[in-house]
């Protein structure tokens, strides 16, 4: 996945407003880190695609509200011996 940042960016976008993804369900779909994704969406991204970058920003937003919900339910799982796949 290296080469062009803009374009990586931009793809990364895309999968993740297509999808609803996670920055981890991202990062692993592309096989780059959590902080690679971060930065090219929070910070590349804006710089050359704005209007892209808002639609990302609206599904990472719901995502992060979202969390402690799944954290919850994943939790719930662990204790009573229910696979997470």
């Amino acid at each position: 996945m290296k080469g062009n940042i803009e374009e990586r960016a931009c793809q990364l976008a895309a999968y993740i407003v297509e999808n609803g993804a996670t920055v981890r369900a991202a990062a692993r779909k592309f096989g780059i880190s959590k902080s690679t994704v971060h930065k090219d969406i929070s910070e590349r991204l804006p710089a050359f695609n704005r209007t892209l970058y808002t639609q990302v920003k609206e599904v990472l937003d719901t995502n992060k509200a979202q969390r402690h919900i799944r954290g919850g339910i994943a939790t719930r799982k662990k204790y009573r011996g229910e696979s997470s796949l």
